[in-house]
């Protein structure tokens, strides 16, 4: 079974470790994957590699791409067309270095940041403030009338699936009340029985989802128009195309059509 540690590791790439070269929420592909060989020529115009962790016993790194190469792959493509772990690689990597990119300078006093030497941080040495990767703690959950799923369908993506009910949780807000309040008001339903189940990191930009079962209690569909273009309730041989069994959501659907809705 391959193996994948994320974890800060010191020093630079050496012979033998692996690189993902990635831009924004793109990545290169790579002969027979998306792990290239580490070459010092990936670095010649000062492009400083971030660890990311080991792999099967190797060493990773990522770096960035070149602008505008036209090999590279969107993220949620490639995340698609990959398996486990490799998706938690690639979202690792691109997580990483946007988070390097944009913690570049010092958000108080405006100096340029650097490596913090010690773990995985940026660290303005002016200040002496670290900025450590930034992780959104969101819900996802599965609302179910009897055997009925509701499964709604995004207005932002265009890849034509039916998913469940999303959204970050708000500062004072546990993660039961943030279900409750998405699902009031994505779908104008109320819920209740509202129960944890399982969770996965999600680099879109750079999300903790947390999954949830949770039965309807009452109300009328009114779903708001910026986030769901369609919805509605489906019988478990019904069911219209659904996330792959790789997301939080496939899982939970999955899980839920089998009866195994408990941790």
């Amino acid at each position: 079974m391959v193996r994948w540690v994320p974890e800060w590791q010191a020093g630079p790439p050496q012979a033998g470790d692996g690189v993902l070269i990635c831009h924004g929420r793109s990545v290169l592909p790579a002969s027979g994957g998306w792990i290239h060989d580490w070459s010092p020529a990936l670095t010649e115009d000062g492009n400083e590699p971030v660890a990311l962790g080991m792999l099967d016993g190797r060493r990773l790194y990522a770096v960035r791409a070149p602008d505008d190469d036209p090999r590279e792959v969107p993220l949620r493509d490639a995340l698609m067309s990959s398996d486990d772990p490799m998706i938690a690689v690639l979202g690792t990597a691109c997580q990483i270095m946007r988070w390097q990119e944009d913690h570049r300078f010092c958000g108080r006093c405006g100096r340029a940041t650097e490596h913090h030497g010690q773990e995985r941080a940026r660290w303005c040495a002016h200040c002496r403030l670290p900025f450590y990767p930034r992780l959104a703690p969101c819900v996802i959950a599965l609302i179910r009338d009897g055997d009925h799923l509701f499964l709604a369908r995004s207005s932002r993506h265009a890849h034509g699936f039916f998913s469940l009910i999303a959204g970050f949780i708000e500062p004072g807000e546990s993660a039961e009340e943030a279900v409750a309040r998405e699902v009031r008001e994505e779908t104008g339903f109320q819920v209740r029985n509202v129960r944890y189940h399982t969770s996965q990191p999600w680099p879109f930009p750079h999300n903790l989802m947390l999954g949830f079962y949770a039965d309807y209690h009452g109300g009328e569909m009114r779903l708001q128009a910026d986030e769901l273009a369609e919805g509605g309730w489906f019988a478990p041989d019904e069911l219209p195309p659904v996330p792959p069994l790789t997301t939080i959501a496939g899982r939970l659907i999955r899980d839920a059509l089998s009866g195994e809705t408990s941790v």
